[in-house]
């Protein structure tokens, strides 16, 4: 099978110099691709420079994570594409296990390895960890990963198994299915998105899985730090986007707790003295009602094509009220007969 692996990059040469050797070397099977989102440091000529023999894709212009892949994956032309954030240290044979679990069940659409810290190996990584999840008031969580608590690695994940979503960090998907259903949503810009995706494609019965047998480094905040606002502002944003297009209930009561739920939020960054976040999550609210026409019209043709959703990696509960109050410390702590 064709496999492509496609690095999405912008001004990121030090994570190129640092991390694409390593990708080249333990992707022999698979042709590696590198798609430049206008960077305007010395990437594209580093990598003519140094890797002349790079597949080098050059976009026209910066329309974030999810645009620059769009635009890009056009001009790739294979059976599975593997989006792979330039700051990633990949480990050898990092990419079978992952193809082999495709090949062996054809209803499975996407899939992650497992994501460890860059700068602590012990440590599941923030952005995916060992596969990811959504509460009933979809809040994305996952094994390994509650909120900001990250779990050390004790083999506690070592199976492979169907979650509801696989990080964009590190995602294998199947190229046909990345295509027929739109790719990733333009207007996230950055953030959710994938989880966006993968929650489109288990509305028509996909499978979304974890290969505990392949594992990745990842140093995380690469291009946007986790502190930073317009993190913030993109994730309380894209939360609304992605629920508004693809929950399939009466959606004026889910919007209306999630606005009491980010107003507790918004309180608590300013009793933390995080001014930046509260107006960034304002901000989010505010966007989110602007384009709300635009996102009802993406909700009405998702629920025109949704044949049978796939539920597998719903959590029926809060997680926000088992953490807080339940005394859910990690994701084992979780009942699972609480998971659909």
């Amino acid at each position: 099978m064709d496999v492509a692996v496609v690095i999405l990059n912008y001004n990121g040469v030090k994570f190129l110099k640092q991390f694409l050797p390593a990708v080249i070397m333990h992707s022999q099977n698979a042709t590696v691709y590198v798609a430049d989102n206008c960077s305007t440091d010395n990437s594209v000529d580093f990598l003519k420079e140094n890797f002349p023999d790079i597949k080098l894709i050059l976009n026209d212009k910066n329309g974030g994570f999810a645009k620059g892949y769009n635009d890009a994956l056009q001009h790739v032309n294979a059976d599975y594409y593997v989006l792979l954030n330039s700051d990633i240290e990949v480990t050898p044979n990092w990419i079978q296990p992952c193809i082999d679990l495709l090949e062996e069940d054809m209803s499975i659409a996407a899939l992650q390895p497992k994501v460890l810290a860059y700068h602590n190996k012990q440590k599941f990584e923030h952005a995916g960890a060992a596969g990811g999840f959504l509460d009933k008031d979809f809040y994305p969580f996952c094994q390994g990963r509650i909120f900001n608590d990250v779990e050390v690695d004790s083999n506690q994940y070592n199976k492979s198994k169907e979650v509801f979503w696989a990080t964009g960090a590190c995602l294998f998907i199947r190229a046909e299915l990345y295509h027929q259903f739109g790719g990733l949503d333009d207007s996230f810009f950055a953030h959710m998105e994938e989880i966006d995706l993968c929650w489109r494609l288990k509305q028509q019965g996909h499978k979304i899985y974890y290969c505990a047998d392949s594992t990745i480094y990842h140093v995380g905040g690469g291009t946007l730090n986790y502190d930073n606002p317009k993190k913030t502002y993109l994730n309380f944003r894209n939360s609304l986007y992605m629920m508004t297009k693809n929950y399939e209930g009466i959606l004026f009561f889910k919007i209306f707790k999630r606005l009491l739920l980010d107003g507790l939020a918004g309180a608590m960054f300013i009793v933390k003295f995080q001014f930046n976040h509260f107006w960034a999550l304002i901000r989010a609210h505010f966007t989110y009602y602007a384009n709300l026409g635009q996102l009802l019209k993406k909700r009405k043709k998702i629920k025109q094509n949704r044949t049978h959703f796939n539920r597998v990696g719903l959590y029926s509960k809060s997680i926000i009220f088992k953490k807080y109050f339940g005394g859910v410390k990690k994701f084992t702590d979780i009942n699972q007969s609480d998971f659909n």
